[in-house]
């Protein structure tokens, strides 16, 4: 702040000695140690709340950043009808009481036992090529 070397100091100690005199020097020394001592507290709090300016303002841009990369992930995700487990209940429920009204009437078997059915009295497909007699 004021440049003040270890050469600069001696010769600010004899100064000071030659103009002050002995019976104030120890009042004038106290004096000048108190105002040493707020002006180094003065910039510890000034350092601190800047540093907290800093951390906000890094904490601040954090959050943005964040919300921006939230913002694009529920765009690119659409998870507004991708999950919704209220609506897939529903769904079972229905399909599970349709079921029950559809059981009192004759059911279809599934599209593969459908053609086994149709080959005749439960005989088996030979396979192809080779024939059993």
């Amino acid at each position: 702040m004021f440049d003040l070397d270890a050469g600069k100091l001696i010769v600010i100690g004899i100064v000071a000695l030659i103009a002050i005199p002995s019976k104030d020097l120890p009042r004038v020394l106290r004096t000048l140690g108190q105002a040493t001592g707020r002006m180094r507290r003065m910039a510890a709090e000034f350092q601190g709340q800047f540093m907290e300016a800093m951390r906000e303002a890094e904490l601040a841009d954090l959050k943005k950043e964040i919300e921006e990369t939230n913002k694009s992930i529920m765009k690119s995700v659409k998870l507004e009808g991708a999950f919704d487990p209220m609506a897939e209940a529903r769904k079972q429920i229905t399909t599970a009481i349709d079921g029950e009204s559809g059981a009192s009437q004759t059911p279809e078997p599934p599209a593969g036992e459908a053609e086994d059915a149709s080959d005749g009295a439960g005989s088996k497909a030979q396979p192809s090529g080779k024939a059993d007699s």
